[in-house]
């Protein structure tokens, strides 16, 4: 370990004296700064926007005047995604993903307003984010500067006298990645500094233990990436008979993990996997709802059904005679019966896009940018089981908002239509305003570790791999 560490000092003595990677440092710390501001900006633009209308949503909700608890129903509210902390740090598919929906009886309506209906297609080229500068930018730097690390000694003849001196091939290699690995953490070093900073400024939402608990697993996935790229590097260089050699293949290399790969990937899972437009996805749970029955209709079929075996239970000859309201129970069962087949349409084409994201975690066993991408958008909230449970709590709200209405109207509305002279059938107000507001809760940390277990294993997996790599480099690689 001793001459791994001098070999390790030399590495740094040998760095340091060009001053292009004082130039690189100042430039990676400029698009750090720009990436946290722009980023934290955005965060809390977006959140007070959403809290705004949300809060509007509410205001227009409970300044109802006395009405008809089926028309509340319809009146209906709007859910909208609030951002999490660390949606800073890494966008993920937020901005592709909505932010907010219409609920209202009878229908589940699609999340809306994402970032990109309102930008041009340069969004899909990404943004500077801080995470995007730890994938893509910092690993291009470290195979600028650990390409020619023991390439060039091959080619200006030190590495033999290296070697006769009593270091062996294996020690040459670890101490040129703790020294490749040490420049790196001065890359890193102003990532996370930035990031406590930004999280600790939030106002509108306070840092608490899961969210810490959520970045230093990021940070972590985030050291243990860049010693794989470090390892990577270095013994390239190692096997490399020139720098030249050397940097070909570590560009090649960069190019395949941080750029095709992933897009091939997702091009894969899209041809495997073909989901159904918004239109075919409408038309299927249209078709599925019709064969249930118009609950509105009271002709129809069903529902006509139900009506005899009511009025039978009950030993009754009318809807009159009932000591319920036979609407309200019959706009109850309606919205069971379509949330029922909304679910299962809602589930088949999860099913899908499950299927298609599966090809992504697996990809991450032969490419660790894939890991750590999948685990820093899990772990920022920002993946695709982020989005679908926000849809998942605001059908749940939709659900009980428009059931709440329904019982509303079983319990407190006559079934004798009223006459012109009296009264209509409304209730006070205040049996919707006590109806609570949406609000959005983000997932567990133990619920996303479940969800990406397979992305840490698949890190874990190449952290072994690098370490037999070393392995195998030390023993192939020759002095000339």
């Amino acid at each position: 370990m001793k001459n791994s560490l001098l070999i390790a000092k030399l590495f740094w003595q040998t760095t340091f004296k060009s001053k292009i990677v004082f130039a690189l440092l100042a430039v990676f710390i400029g698009l750090v700064v720009y990436a946290a501001y722009t980023s934290y900006i955005s965060y809390i633009k977006q959140n007070e926007i959403r809290s705004t209308y949300q809060k509007k949503a509410r205001e227009s909700w409970e300044a109802n005047p006395d009405k008809h608890p089926h028309r509340m129903a319809h009146f209906g509210s709007f859910a909208f995604r609030i951002k999490h902390p660390l949606s800073m740090f890494d966008n993920g598919l937020d901005n592709f993903t909505g932010n907010a929906v219409y609920l209202e009886a009878h229908k589940q309506n699609t999340v809306n307003f994402s970032e990109a209906s309102f930008s041009t297609g340069l969004l899909r080229f990404g943004e500077v984010t801080l995470s995007m500068l730890l994938q893509i930018i910092l690993p291009l730097i470290l195979f600028f500067l650990g390409f020619a690390s023991i390439a060039q000694q091959k080619e200006n003849g030190t590495l033999k006298i290296l070697l006769t001196q009593g270091a062996s091939f294996k020690q040459l290699i670890i101490g040129n990645i703790l020294g490749l690995l040490g420049i790196g953490f001065l890359f890193l070093l102003p990532i996370f500094i930035v990031s406590i900073i930004v999280l600790t400024a939030q106002q509108n939402t306070i840092a608490n233990a899961a969210t810490t608990l959520r970045f230093t697993t990021i940070a972590l996935s985030y050291f243990l990436y860049t010693t794989i790229i470090c390892s990577i590097a270095i013994c390239v260089s190692a096997t490399s008979n020139t720098n030249k050699a050397a940097l070909l293949k570590l560009l090649a290399l960069w190019l395949l993990l941080t750029i095709v790969l992933p897009k091939t990937i997702q091009a894969i899972g899209t041809y495997i996997h073909p989901a159904p437009s918004k239109i075919e996805f409408e038309t299927d749970v249209e078709e599925a709802l019709l064969k249930q029955g118009d609950s509105h209709n009271p002709n129809d079929p069903h529902y006509k059904a139900l009506k005899d075996s009511v009025l039978k239970a009950n030993k009754v000859d009318s809807v009159q005679q009932l000591n319920f309201n036979y609407s309200g129970f019959q706009m109850k069962e309606g919205e069971r019966l379509s949330a029922k087949v909304y679910q299962q349409e809602l589930q088949k084409l999860n099913s899908i896009y499950k299927k298609q994201n599966q090809i992504s975690y697996t990809a991450a066993f032969f490419n660790p940018a894939m890991a750590v991408k999948n685990l820093a958008i899990g772990f920022s909230s920002t993946d695709f089981e982020a989005y679908q449970q926000f849809m998942q709590q605001a059908e749940a709200y939709r659900y009980s908002l428009a059931q709440t209405m329904n019982e509303l109207q079983i319990k407190h509305i006559s079934n004798k239509k009223p006459l012109p002279t009296d009264k209509p059938q409304i209730l006070e107000k205040s049996h919707w305003t006590e109806f609570p507001d949406f609000t959005y809760q983000h997932q567990s940390f133990n619920t996303i570790v479940k969800q990406q277990y397979s992305s840490l294993l698949a890190l874990l997996f190449w952290a072994v791999l690098t370490s037999w790599f070393i392995h195998f480099s030390s023993r192939k690689a020759k002095a000339i």
